[in-house]
């Protein structure tokens, strides 16, 4: 029996590539007897999987061309239609993300919400280089680093290269070539001094809700706030010698990198706020306003937890100067930096590191709670 998904599949220096010849009755829209597409893959599994909802998609729209005289492939139509900015991300997200994974398709959402709301949504050949200017001086004002504003920018290049491409645009990329500080760093990036982390974390204990316990968790473990605010209940482990929150993947909020995956020691604060979470939560996640069997809201989180530090004074800084501030903790009593990168999942490995299986969690307790008899006031 023939793999009819194999059948539209070519190499080409090692690149696969999907093809498939133009129903007759659908000649007449084109400029082109095949459709020709680039897989972007070298794996022949991945190629077959891919080839199988294209040709799904693609036998679905020219069922509904028949219908309303419309091609997915509008690369090769007969004419020069406008398309909108939103338009072109749908197509690219629908053709370019396959198989990309969330956190793809949460990246290019965000960038086309700034682009829309700082210029509008317009027909592709409508926005000029004043507007792309524009784009840039708001994500400038935005307050985002050099880093993000590159990645926003990559973004949106790349989804209107993809609309010039698939649609034979004459137009110009005014988005190419933007001038910027690509090294500026924003104070979201900034450690909390000692001082004021002690005092918000005696806050926490004064003000003990679910909110407070958010920010004391990541406050003595360095996490990233989606990887607390995504925590089930369960994966916080105190019956046991040594108590600590286990880090995997949900459905519901995946992890950054390969390396969060991690087991983290519950000390000062933390141990205090799990021991909260144990005690009073009635749902299966540690903190149920910001998740659902779907996904886990960080970003609404972050939001208001940032306001909070304002309000306490610490407008300079945001929910990630807690991470910061474990790493520069972790530095002032000369923990190993291979075991900094473990507690903090942060991927910084040599052909040597990736060996083993790291550190054991009574090896990480001893330098967390290092940090802790020295930062921590017995009162908190």
């Amino acid at each position: 029996m023939v793999d009819q998904n194999r059948a539209y599949l070519f190499k080409k220096r090692g690149i696969y590539y999907f093809s498939k010849r133009i129903p007759s009755d659908l000649k007449h829209m084109y400029q082109v007897e095949r459709l020709t597409k680039s897989l972007r893959t070298k794996c022949e599994r991945k190629a077959r999987s891919q080839s199988q909802a294209m040709l799904l998609k693609l036998e679905d729209h020219w069922s509904k061309a028949r219908l309303h005289n419309d091609v997915l492939f509008s690369k090769s139509l007969n004419q020069n239609k406008a398309i909108k900015f939103t338009e072109s991300v749908s197509e690219y997200l629908s053709i370019s993300g396959v198989n990309r994974g969330i956190n793809f398709e949460k990246a290019v959402q965000r960038a086309s919400r700034y682009l829309i709301k700082s210029v509008g949504d317009k027909d592709l050949k409508r926005y000029t280089r004043a507007n792309a200017n524009s784009f840039r001086d708001y994500l400038i004002e935005k307050g985002l680093a050099g880093s993000s504003i590159t990645r926003t920018l990559t973004t949106i290049k790349a989804i209107v290269n993809f609309a010039k491409r698939e649609h034979s645009l004459n137009i110009n990329n005014h988005f190419v070539g933007l001038n910027y500080d690509r090294s500026k760093r924003v104070g979201g990036r900034l450690p909390i001094p000692m001082k004021d982390l002690q005092a918000i974390q005696k806050r926490c204990v004064e003000i003990d809700d679910e909110l407070r316990w958010l920010v004391a968790l990541v406050s003595d473990t360095g996490m990233r706030l989606a990887e607390a605010t995504g925590l089930l209940v369960e994966d916080i482990n105190l019956d046991v010698d040594i108590p600590f929150v286990s880090l995997k993947i949900h459905p519901w909020r995946p992890l950054k990198t390969e390396g969060s995956t991690r087991d983290i020691p519950l000390v000062g604060q933390s141990l205090w706020s799990a021991k909260r979470i144990k005690t009073m939560s009635q749902s299966r996640y540690a903190f149920p306003r910001y998740n659902t069997m779907s996904v886990t809201s960080s970003n609404t989180a972050s939001a208001t937890l940032n306001k909070w530090l304002k309000s306490e004074g610490l407008s300079k800084y945001t929910m990630h100067s807690l991470r910061h501030s474990l790493r520069d903790r972790l530095r002032s009593v000369n923990c190993p930096a291979e075991v900094a990168d473990q507690i903090g999942g942060w991927s910084n490995k040599t052909v040597g590191q990736g060996y083993g299986h790291g550190y054991r969690i009574c090896d990480l307790t001893i330098w967390m709670q290092r940090i802790c008899l020295k930062y921590a006031t017995e009162d908190v």
